[in-house]
């Protein structure tokens, strides 16, 4: 008797989780798509990556010679995958664009695959570097359209409490069938720099002021990559010391030799232990 209750009980307990189970498995929601990118530092595992809904192209950080990247831009699905592919749509979005079809983009299709037993595709973009981007931010805008295998899922995508944000922080809230594309070559001072601009814009410290020219230079002179002043862990005190003696060194012998290095406004670059004084704005006169 004893037995039977035992085994009465232990149904009534597990048979319900087992329906539940079933239940759970089966996905009753829209099968649709939107966009899956995710960014973050390269320290942290890409799992852990808020999903964006922009890409940041910077050709700052490729050599000269890299004149074209291609991307991959992720587009998720929700639903149960199947075991055919299964095309989805794309079109420019106006709204969000100011790049330019075969100036700073090469032109792409509008239909792209779901692969078969997946649940991710990509839509391959290729970006063009071009001169105005050393001055402006150019922008790709694209849009999920729906067809007859995916609706769009997020139209307002809510973030992911806690994923990220205590590190690179997340984006809340955004429409995830809305992909930007930022493209520039911009470059902005480092996290790293030893160098500011003091009363009279007056150049001062071991850098002086930042400058495209000056960092260009470093570069060149000492085999560097714009990305090693973004952390002490690469621009170690003692690299930056030598890099300011032997730059101060390089502007001394080219004025020495009547080749003086001015920056955009005129003036001579300053570093390390020049023996002049470099102000902002004022040129240098022979």
């Amino acid at each position: 008797m004893k037995k039977m209750i035992f085994w009465s009980v232990l149904l009534a307990i597990v048979l319900p989780f087992a329906s539940c189970k079933k239940e759970m498995m089966e996905y009753e929601g829209m099968e649709g798509v939107y966009f899956g990118v995710r960014s973050g530092p390269t320290w942290a595992a890409p799992a852990s990556w808020p999903f964006r809904p922009y890409t940041n192209v910077e050709f700052v950080k490729q050599p000269e010679a890299v004149q074209e990247l291609q991307l991959s831009i992720a587009v998720n699905i929700t639903g149960p995958v199947k075991d055919y592919d299964r095309p989805f749509k794309v079109v420019v979005n106006p709204d969000s664009t100011t790049a330019v079809a075969g100036v700073h983009y090469l032109p792409f299709g509008d239909t792209y695959n779901i692969p078969a037993n997946a649940i991710t595709g990509y839509i391959p973009i290729t970006v063009k570097r071009t001169p105005e981007m050393l001055n402006k931010n150019i922008r790709l805008g694209l849009r999920l359209v729906a067809n007859e295998h995916f609706g769009l899922s997020f139209p307002e995508w809510k973030a992911i409490p806690g994923l990220g944000e205590t590190t690179i922080g997340n984006d809340t809230a955004f429409d995830a069938s809305l992909h930007v594309i930022n493209i520039n070559d911009l470059m902005v001072q480092p996290a790293v720099w030893r160098g500011s601009v003091q009363d009279g814009n007056r150049e001062a410290g071991v850098w002086g002021a930042f400058t495209r020219k000056k960092m260009e230079l470093m570069c060149q002179l000492f085999d560097l990559k714009y990305e090693d002043f973004a952390s002490e862990v690469t621009m170690t005190p003692v690299l930056v010391i030598l890099i300011s003696n032997e730059l101060g060194r390089y502007l001394i012998n080219q004025f020495n030799a009547g080749t003086p290095v001015l920056e955009d406004d005129g003036r001579l670059m300053f570093a390390g232990s020049v023996p002049w004084t470099s102000y902002i704005g004022v040129p240098y006169h022979p």
